[in-house]
């Protein structure tokens, strides 16, 4: 089961890389003035959103791992230009997916003590914290992907459907006719 567990999260850090860097092909042939345009999402704009995504993987991974910068505010700007925020993002990829190859059924089980922005304590299984820094990116990717669908319309936003990342990376095969 440990190792059916520790498998998920792996997958997940994978098609997390993997979705936003189709994302970020797709913002690129944004206008700079579209990227940045309020469209009235939660973090205003692409630009902001894609900022949003890395401030909280860049908290979440620092309560995880005790390492990284930790931003003090969730709509922070860390980078102005979408080529500094792609690299930043790369990077933060590649510790989630470095991080979570580390795991153990027992890290999993284990509890993170963490304090939220408002100072709040909190503890829970690292397995669940895994499963919120997941959905959140997933849940705002898709409001990046619907501004992009905006901007760009439906047959150029590419999918970043979890099943596709499947598909292409040989987790789910064609069967023999």
């Amino acid at each position: 089961m440990n190792e059916l567990l520790i498998s998920r999260y792996q997958n997940l850090a994978a098609y997390s890389r993997w979705a936003n860097r189709r994302l970020y092909v797709a913002a690129a042939a944004l206008s700079d003035t579209q990227y940045r345009a309020d469209r009235g999402a939660f973090f205003g704009s692409v630009h902001g959103t894609l900022n949003h995504l890395l401030v909280t993987d860049r908290i979440w991974m620092r309560r995880i791992t005790g390492m990284g910068e930790a931003p003090d505010r969730l709509d922070a700007i860390l980078f102005d230009t979408l080529p500094e925020l792609e690299t930043a993002r790369y990077l933060e990829d590649v510790r989630i997916v470095d991080f979570v190859g580390t795991l153990s059924g027992w890290v999993l089980r284990a509890d993170l003590h963490y304090s939220n922005s408002s100072g709040q304590k909190f503890h829970q299984p690292l397995a669940n914290v895994l499963d919120h820094l997941f959905n959140h990116q997933t849940h705002h990717r898709g409001q990046v992907h619907c501004l992009l669908s905006g901007f760009l319309g439906n047959a150029a936003t590419p999918s970043l459907d979890l099943i596709q990342f499947q598909r292409e990376t040989g987790l789910a095969r064609t069967e023999a006719t």
